[in-house]
């Protein structure tokens, strides 16, 4: 069903409800890869992610009757904006379910097309099935996330513009949660040009794509545990499972803690937002094993809450030594502290937090603690800090951050 001529068809289609995402080149990621590395920013589409693709493209497909009957789906967030977009676009009512774990911006930018949200189950799946049992019962017309081949070919039609822009493509890197976008985008770019290698990145802790392929057949995770709440799947799609197997040509999978370094290297190096699961393909470059190759990571969306920003920037500074917290003893007569904030002035480390214990210990002369959180700009500065109180006789010991 996924044919060269059904994706020419849907390329034309979805450019009525999506906008330019030019290929941005990234010095930053090339020099560090040793490849040269392109981004494709889904995450500026109007609705926020590459999701608005295979809705339109799906609800285009769909009779005038089958419309009228209202339409529902269940998505962590993108899919859902997507539905309600496209749905307002056809004058269709669209009904979403979304889990309990979503974030608040993802609901209430789907409200705001227009749709009536649901709030069930703690995962995609457990939406999903309440989504199912509403369309028996409503009458309403399921849209299926990801285990659609119409919706899988509205995805593809992002290989469509990365081949068209940079033709000699050697990698494309797609992030997996249902596989959905993998299955339209590996099978596009197979079928204008085998020799292009699309790869599927995971995350470790919702890696339900790569269990599957390992076992060749569907694999459904007892649990998913992970930050990229767009692609904590459980279960891939079925129906679209064999275009998977046939077209993508290797899994990476990405811990958490890669994407909160991802986030900051796009924030910093990019000045851009990719919510977590868009941040896959990001972290992923550092697993590349090849170079001087044009490689294409698709940036699949950008829509994340600022409280969960503001918590990834504090763990990723925390976690890249740009912030840390040392113990110090000294003892509690005057001048100590001074003492010991001329010493970090000295080496320009930038104290934000201090605290002062003096019932340390029971001989408050021999010791009192210092437990001091500081701005470094990075390990090796970090380490000089601590060198510098060792000299100083201050017997600091690092411990674990908090803000």
């Amino acid at each position: 069903m996924l044919t060269l001529e059904s994706f020419e068809e849907a390329s034309e289609i979805v450019k009525k409800v999506t906008q330019e995402t030019k290929l941005i080149k990234s010095s930053y990621f090339s020099e560090l890869t040793g490849n040269k590395v392109y981004f494709k920013p889904e995450n500026m589409q109007r609705t926020g992610a590459y999701k608005v693709r295979g809705a339109y493209y799906k609800i285009s497909t769909l009779s005038q009757e089958e419309r009228e009957k209202g339409l529902i789906t269940a998505s962590a967030g993108n899919h859902a904006q997507g539905v309600a977009y496209a749905a307002s676009k056809f004058g269709a009512k669209a009904v979403i379910v979304m889990p309990t774990t979503t974030p608040l911006i993802k609901v209430e930018r789907t409200k705001n097309y227009g749709a009536e949200v649901i709030l069930k189950g703690d995962v995609y799946d457990e939406a999903c099935e309440y989504a199912l049992k509403l369309a028996e019962e409503q009458g309403y017309t399921f849209i299926h996330p990801f285990d659609d081949p119409a919706v899988a070919t509205g995805q593809g039609t992002i290989a469509m513009e990365i081949i068209q822009e940079l033709p000699l493509v050697d990698y494309i890197l797609v992030p997996v949660g249902g596989g959905g976008l993998a299955t339209g985008v590996s099978t596009l770019a197979k079928l204008l040009n085998p020799h292009i290698k699309v790869i599927g990145v995971e995350p470790a802790g919702a890696a339900c794509l790569r269990a599957s392929l390992r076992k060749g057949e569907i694999v459904t995770l007892p649990e998913v545990n992970t930050i990229a709440d767009g692609t904590a799947v459980q279960t891939p799609g079925e129906k679209i499972f064999p275009y998977l197997q046939e077209n993508l040509d290797s899994i990476i999978t990405v811990e958490d803690d890669e994407l909160i370094v991802a986030f900051l290297d796009m924030v910093e190096n990019h000045k851009m937002i990719v919510e977590n699961s868009g941040l896959l393909t990001v972290a992923a470059l550092r697993h590349l094993d090849f170079e001087n190759k044009k490689v294409v990571s698709i940036l699949s969306g950008g829509n994340m809450d600022v409280i969960t920003m503001s918590s990834v920037v504090q763990h990723g500074l925390i976690q890249r030594d740009r912030i840390f917290t040392v113990s110090v003893l000294i003892p509690d007569k005057p001048g100590e502290l001074v003492r010991v904030a001329t010493i970090i002035a000295q080496e320009q480390g930038n104290v934000i937090k201090l605290d002062h214990n003096q019932f340390v210990s029971t001989n408050r002369n021999a010791a009192v603690e210092l437990k001091i959180t500081m701005e470094a700009f990075g390990t090796e500065h970090k380490n000089k800090i601590v060198r510098a109180l060792e000299e100083a006789g201050c017997r600091p010991k690092v411990i674990r951050a908090s803000l």
